[in-house]
């Protein structure tokens, strides 16, 4: 599982036809110690929005999210995040 930060939206004037209907996000990756890479992922919550930190899924496990079809998606965003915190050890 990963974690990010929405920043912004993709707008693809074509696409496929499976991804029809699925918000795609740019997601840049929170990875400690890191600036963080931007990827691009197919919102599964439908309610993702800009400034929000969430949860992902990659590989063949993200298309699966989307119940019934299969979109050529190789990263999900699963859950958003109310609040987290930082423990160090």
């Amino acid at each position: 599982m990963l974690m990010g930060r929405v920043e912004g939206t993709v707008v693809a004037t074509v696409k496929d036809p499976a991804l029809r209907g699925i918000k795609l996000l740019i997601v840049r990756l929170l990875e400690p110690g890191k600036p963080g890479t931007l990827v691009v992922a197919g919102d599964a919550t439908r309610q993702a929005g800009m400034d929000d930190i969430v949860t992902c899924i990659g590989a063949k496990e993200a298309a699966l999210l989307f119940r019934g079809i299969l979109p050529p998606c190789d990263l999900a965003i699963t859950g958003i995040v109310d609040e987290f915190d930082i423990q160090n050890s």
